[in-house]
């Protein structure tokens, strides 16, 4: 293992395989060139996402939806979730349907939050809260305020 390795580091290495490309943080500037994709649970997004983030789902992908909506394969995309492990899964699934410049965030909506980026809830405004997924991963979470259930309806 590398000095000074992080145990979001670890995380990645230990359940992702690398098979989508990395961006980190620091190089994501979002812009109306870049379709920027969470890949969490809706509650979770609800609760906070990326600014201009579209909700594609993990279990809920739709594919042949997704194709409908977003027929340029050359479009810059970016996948997150909470570290990296569900939007490893969806930009896999994107890559085979033939997307080409498909990265995914290194350390997801955790690092960015991390990294004093805003997050906006379900009504677009900015919010502290991150839904942490759950105890064990919301140790990753350095910032912000830990929310573990989805908004109430």
């Amino acid at each position: 293992m590398a000095h000074g390795q992080t145990k979001m580091d670890r995380a990645l290495q230990r359940y992702n395989r690398g098979s989508v490309p990395y961006v980190q943080v620091q190089e994501v500037t979002p812009s109306e060139d870049i379709l920027l994709l969470d890949t969490r649970e809706h509650e979770e997004y609800a609760v906070s996402h990326l600014q201009d983030a579209h909700w594609v789902g993990h279990k809920d992908f739709d594919a042949e939806e997704f194709t409908k909506e977003h027929p340029d394969r050359q479009r810059p995309i970016i996948v997150y979730c909470s570290i990296g492990v569900r939007s490893e899964n969806i930009g896999e699934a994107l890559q085979e349907l033939g997307y080409t410049h498909v990265k995914n965030l290194y350390g997801g909506i955790f690092a960015w939050k991390n990294e004093n980026r805003t997050v906006y809830n379900g009504q677009g405004q900015p919010t502290d809260s991150v839904h942490a997924f759950n105890k064990q991963w919301g140790k990753l979470l350095q910032k912000g305020t830990k929310v573990y259930t989805g908004p109430k309806k």
